[in-house]
This record gives C-alpha cells, sequence and structure tokens, in this order.
C-alpha cells in the first residue's frame, strides 16, 4: 500500500516544450526499468490519430468533465493551456502507481511540472529537458506531420515562454544526443533515489 513505510514513492517529473524530446525520456526509463509506474494526464483535447488511447495515452475527458473533476478537488494540478483545453494531473493516478511501490513519472508541461513540485516538495524531482535550439524544436514538430504551420508557430512562441521558467527546476537537462542524455538520466534518477528523504 501507499502508506507502507517500506516503499518510499517519489515523483520524478519531466518538463519540457513539444518537441523537446521528453516524451522519448520517459518511455525509455518505463521500458527499461520496473519500479517506475507512469501518471496518465487527463485531458480535453481530441486524440492524435488511432495509436492514442484513453487511459494508457491520456484520460480524455470533455470540458464538463473536467470540471467536474475540478469541483471535487480531484486534481493535484491543473490548468487551461490554450482557450478551452484543459490538462490535469488526477492525485488517484499517484495512489495508484505507489500503491502498485512504483515511483511515478510525469510528462507534463511547465507550469504542471511546478505545481506537482510545490506540492509534493523533497519527494520530487523536477528536471526541465531543453533542446539544442528553436530550429531542432521546429525540425521534430514538423516531423510528426499531425499540425498546421498555425498550430507549430503557436507552439514555437510557447516554448520561449516555457524556457523562462527553467531556473526553477532542479536541474535542467540539454538532450542534443539522446544516448547521451538518457545515459545522464539514468545516472541522475538512480542517485536521487538512494538519497533517503530528510
Amino acid at each position: 500500500m501507499s502508506d507502507s513505510p517500506s516503499f518510499d514513492g517519489r515523483l520524478i517529473i519531466f518538463s519540457a516544450p513539444s518537441g523537446s524530446g521528453k516524451t522519448t525520456i520517459v518511455k525509455h526509463l518505463l521500458a527499461n526499468f520496473a519500479h517506475f509506474g507512469f501518471s496518465i494526464s487527463a485531458c480535453t483535447r481530441d486524440k492524435r490519430g488511432r495509436n492514442e488511447e484513453h487511459g494508457k495515452d491520456y484520460y480524455f475527458m470533455t470540458p464538463d468533465e473536467f470540471k467536474h473533476h475540478i469541483e471535487l478537488g480531484d486534481f493535484v494540478e491543473w490548468e487551461e493551456v490554450y482557450t478551452g483545453a484543459f490538462y490535469g494531473t488526477l492525485k488517484s493516478e499517484i495512489e495508484r502507481n505507489w500503491d502498485h511501490r512504483k515511483h511515478v513519472l510525469f510528462d507534463v508541461d511547465v507550469k504542471g511540472g511546478l505545481s506537482l513540485k510545490k506540492y509534493y516538495g523533497d519527494k520530487a524531482l523536477a528536471i526541465f529537458v531543453k533542446a539544442p535550439s528553436l530550429e531542432v524544436i521546429e525540425q521534430r514538430l514538423r516531423s510528426r506531420g499531425t499540425e498546421s504551420d498555425d498550430a507549430i508557430s503557436k507552439r514555437l512562441f510557447k516554448v520561449k515562454f516555457e524556457q523562462s521558467f527553467m531556473d526553477q527546476f532542479d536541474m535542467v537537462l540539454v538532450n542534443d544526443d539522446l544516448t547521451q542524455t538518457l545515459q545522464n538520466v539514468e545516472n541522475i534518477i538512480e542517485e536521487w533515489l538512494a538519497k533517503p528523504l530528510v
């Protein structure tokens, strides 16, 4: 159970602008380490293509459903990222992972990451993933082939805004060479998990 004294449940938060590579990092950790679980975010956007599944990639909700959960106090953090587009972290997701004795990995935007860090304090490690340049981010976004030029332009504007919050994170990780980045992440997390909480 999550309140067992023998399990020191922690949170590892990866935040970054779109195209920085945080999702690739999180997927790598989940695929290679059994003691990590993923916190599935709730959102009100449509599924991207045929690959995304409810309850696996996101909890897809209508705006009314999302607002109902807000009223019930079910979220640790939530925000309206764009007009009518809500994202949030359900408290039940963290408890679900801790009940399975797993440390919780987060793939969230910058505001969400900072909110989680503030809520959980020393139990959370907040990592900002930074792409080498805006040009690299634009290239990664375009290679997805899922968004219009206008949507990509909005995302790039948001990148500049989100990077202004970098210094509020526990650390900044520049994702230049993916293989090296993954090794660095593994080392950082292993060292942090080995430290007892004060």
